[in-house]
């Protein structure tokens, strides 16, 4: 066994995972185009240079947030989540996140300010 952590979190700003969780008796990811989500965000990545560089994209199971409107969404470590996303969500819901062109990559989420 290799423990690699140091490594991967200089490398690694980010991991997008997209739920395609298949559950028979009720609402799931699968059935709300979360494979198609999957791949939306995947070819965002790439067209702007940032897949598998600096951003990593994972399929997963459950994140706990099924619906039928579309598929879950977490991007850690940045902590957030997203339900009901369709792959039409996916460009902006990335340049929310990461910049329009992916520029934000590997610059820390404003922190709400201290009340």
């Amino acid at each position: 066994m290799k423990d690699r952590t140091a490594e991967h979190r200089e490398r690694l700003d980010s991991h997008v995972f997209v739920c395609t969780n298949n559950r028979e008796e009720y609402d799931c990811c699968a059935d709300a185009n979360g494979d198609e989500t999957l791949t939306a965000v995947k070819e965002w990545l790439r067209e702007r240079d940032a897949f598998w560089s600096s951003v990593s994209v994972a399929e997963t199971g459950c994140l706990g947030l099924c619906s039928e409107g579309g598929a879950a969404i977490a991007i850690q470590p940045r902590d957030e989540w997203y339900s009901d996303v369709q792959p039409e969500d996916v460009p902006g819901l990335l340049e929310s996140v990461f910049g329009p062109e992916a520029d934000q990559v590997g610059v820390p989420p404003e922190q709400p300010a201290d009340d």
